[in-house]
């Protein structure tokens, strides 16, 4: 199976060719809501409306169609076992020919596919909002198995705002934590104590370091060795046993497999870990030591203006998983999750070198995160748009793309398929970045993709930023569409402008780009108007323009893991 590989298409299609069964280790999806909006829509045009292919991918996959009917008679005589079948009767018995049920019915078989692909030792997670979770909650129960379900993550997505006419303000997503059996990777991180839960409990201190007394009994009577006296102190007198908690057995051999409880006691007495109460009729305590903090809870929500509270440590609560407001890592994907998020899921259920899986991959986030976290990696998406966002966030890495035009013959398909797709698929081949669908109505004309470039003003010494302008034609193209970006260049004020077309330019356009003279940078010359054939392009005839950074995608240093070594240089 090839990994680190983008797969254009149909995520059901590209999981049943392509993908073998129990061969990933962890899978994140991130699906559509389904939220009566247009969620997972990535740019709008500039009056506001959406492309008929955006709205292809996104809106029309949860309508009651032909199609759904078509997928769910499927799921009924080909589903892996009944319970899948009465799961899915059951729920439209109860939400009929809905757009609910249409949601349920397309994510059925994928859930079918996922579970599939998924190994044995496998972690699966599910990100959805309060609209469907419940319903893909008894749905992934049904698929998984109840048994195998773990956590419902709480995960505050947005900051507090006044949606609360008739509701409270809603501001949260729910992740649903899944593995295929009881044998899985799970190493999760900590968070740090609060200063007034260190100062008020952890009192004393020692060479270890801060310490509180803790019971070293649990409740009700034991008979055997753990309900035996010891140094005088009998549990059972006080309706206890001895029960030496997993923090104390890192200090005795082998974690003391095979030892008896009266000898992992008096091991650890030896060693100054257990206290002795001063007056009579106390329990015999141990040392609790601090640890490396709270492990993981399922609440993750950060909270603002919380600095300071947290004992060695200067960010606020849960600031690694923090919601998206107004960072640089920000895409414009409107439900675009942050990497801090998707580091904390990838090292808890996942070791280096394992295979990541996200089959709705967006913006791709999840692949960003598992390449830099030395994991291998599969991302799927039905949009060129995604596939052409990824590859300009991986930059010069090494990964394979599938599914995409890779002939002359392709592109022309793909152009009379949809000139939108064509554009975001074009941009891809050149590195750079869609428009800025934020951009204010009117001032995005002209513009199809950007390249930006750090550079240093030779006379301040400041950083500044130049531009270099993209234009895609998929149709035919005349000397006025050289003219028309050199507007644009002057408007903008970019250093380059660039025509990429399908068709080959003619003699009068090739005369015009040349008339557009230069941009000069350390002593080198570059056509200040480039105009490149996709032929060119699949002959690797890229633009010309200087060696400066790329600072489309910017390094943005504490949004994976603000407490650890990682470097985003895949945030925006």
């Amino acid at each position: 199976m090839d990994t680190n590989v983008l797969y254009y298409g149909d995520n059901l299609e590209i999981l049943r060719k392509y993908i073998p069964d129990e061969s990933v280790d962890l899978i994140y999806i991130d699906p559509p809501f389904n939220s009566n909006q247009a969620y997972n829509v990535f740019l709008p045009e500039s009056n506001g409306t959406l492309s008929q292919a955006q709205i292809r991918a996104f809106d029309d996959t949860w309508h009651w169609t032909d199609e759904t009917r078509q997928t769910y008679s499927e799921i009924i005589s080909k589903a892996p076992n009944d319970r899948i079948v009465k799961c899915i009767e059951n729920f439209r018995d109860l939400l009929g020919d809905t757009n609910m049920m249409a949601y349920l019915t397309m994510m059925t078989p994928r859930l079918i596919e996922l579970y599939r692909v998924l190994k044995p030792t496998g972690s699966f997670y599910l990100h959805c909002d309060p609209t469907a979770s419940h319903y893909l909650k008894v749905l992934s129960d049904t698929v998984l198995g109840a048994q195998q379900f773990h956590s419902e993550i709480i995960w505050r997505r947005t900051n507090s705002h006044n949606k609360i006419t008739r509701q409270y303000g809603p501001i949260h997503d729910v992740i649903l934590f899944y593995t295929k059996t009881d044998e899985f990777v799970f190493h999760p991180g900590y968070q740090p104590y609060t200063k007034a839960y260190i100062e008020g409990r952890f009192k004393y201190h020692d060479k270890r370091g801060k310490y509180q007394h803790n019971y070293l009994t649990g409740p009700g009577v034991r008979y055997g060795e753990s309900g035996e006296l010891w140094r005088g102190f009998n549990p059972t007198t006080v309706g206890r046993h001895w029960a030496i908690p997993l923090s104390l057995r890192k200090f005795l051999p082998n974690e003391g497999e095979g030892m008896l409880t009266l000898e992992m006691l008096e091991l650890l007495y030896s060693q100054d870990l257990i206290v002795f109460p001063k007056k009579g009729g106390g329990q015999p305590m141990y040392k609790q030591y601090m640890g490396d903090g709270v492990p993981y809870q399922d609440i993750w929500a950060y909270q603002p203006n919380t600095q300071g509270i947290l004992f060695d440590s200067d960010e606020c609560i849960d600031e690694d998983v923090k919601y998206l407001e107004n960072e640089d890592e920000r895409l414009g994907f409107q439900t675009q999750k942050p990497m801090g998020l998707l580091a904390r899921i990838i090292r808890t259920s996942s070791n280096e070198n394992d295979v990541v899986l996200d089959a709705f991959a967006g913006c791709g986030t999840t692949i960003a995160v598992a390449q830099h976290l030395k994991r291998r990696w599969i991302g799927i998406d039905i949009t060129h748009l995604a596939i052409a966002l990824i590859r300009h966030r991986l930059g010069d890495i090494e990964y394979k793309v599938k599914g995409v035009p890779v002939d002359i013959s392709g592109a022309g398909a793909l152009a009379k398929q949809n000139r939108l797709d064509f554009q975001s698929w074009a941009l891809g081949l050149v590195n750079a970045k869609p428009k800025n669908p934020e951009m204010k109505k009117g001032s995005d004309a002209g513009i199809d993709g950007v390249i930006r470039l750090e550079d240093i003003d030779a006379k301040s010494g400041k950083p500044i930023t130049h531009r270099i302008i993209i234009q895609v034609k998929s149709g035919k193209v005349s000397v006025r569409d050289i003219r028309d970006l050199w507007g644009v260049i002057e408007r903008e004020q970019a250093i380059i402008g660039v025509l990429i077309t399908l068709e080959n330019p003619t003699k009068p356009m090739v005369m015009e780009a040349d008339n557009a003279g230069y941009y000069e940078r350390w002593g080198q010359k570059y056509p200040k108007i480039q105009i490149r054939t996709i032929e060119e392009l699949f002959q690797n005839k890229g633009i010309e323009y200087p060696n400066l950074k790329n600072t489309n995608f910017k390094e943005q240093p504490k949004k994976i893991e603000s407490t650890s070594e990682i470097q985003t240089e895949f945030a925006l």
